[in-house]
């Protein structure tokens, strides 16, 4: 499945217009975007179309901050919604911070999620972690595998937050 940009409104498909290939680590906030990013609420992101689930609405603003590198908006976002795929971009924030296991506890609530068969077969967050902190260890191509991944996962979930956010 291949994602695309256009395919999110007017506002989020400028956003994504951005290399989301993102460091497996904390990666380097992207301060040009800050103002941007911090004015933008649900409404604005989706005056294009109705929102018909808040929560998931939200979960796309975290995911839009995770992707400029900023860890800590994304973590306020996804830390207030009791989903599991709050839960799910809670997780991947952590994982990206370095907190491994506390990514792994996020994962947990995330439970089974029919998101993971379109990243990838067998797809299982836990070894995804291990694999990740396997790679910021000893580097070369298992990182750009990792890192591949994780933008496959990063817009798998992007996708599958947006459609329920505006599905009925």
């Amino acid at each position: 499945m291949s994602f695309s940009p256009a395919d999110y409104g007017p506002v989020f498909s400028e956003l994504l217009e951005v290399d989301r290939l993102r460091d497996l680590s904390e990666g380097s906030p992207q301060d040009a975007y800050h103002e941007r990013l911090a004015t933008l609420t649900v409404e604005q992101a989706f005056g294009h179309t109705q929102v018909v689930d808040n929560d998931q609405a939200r979960c796309c603003l975290s995911a839009i901050w995770l992707l400029y590198d900023f860890l800590d908006d994304s973590h306020t976002i996804s830390q207030a919604i009791h989903t599991a795929e709050g839960s799910f971009w809670h997780g991947i924030m952590h994982r990206r911070e370095g907190d491994f296991s506390n990514a792994k506890y996020w994962f947990r609530k995330v439970g089974e999620h029919s998101v993971f068969e379109q990243i990838a077969d067998d797809w299982d967050p836990f070894d995804f972690v291990d694999q990740c902190q396997a790679a910021l260890r000893s580097g070369g191509a298992t990182v750009d595998r990792c890192r591949e991944l994780q933008q496959r996962e990063w817009e798998q979930l992007f996708a599958y937050c947006y459609r329920e956010a505006t599905t009925q």
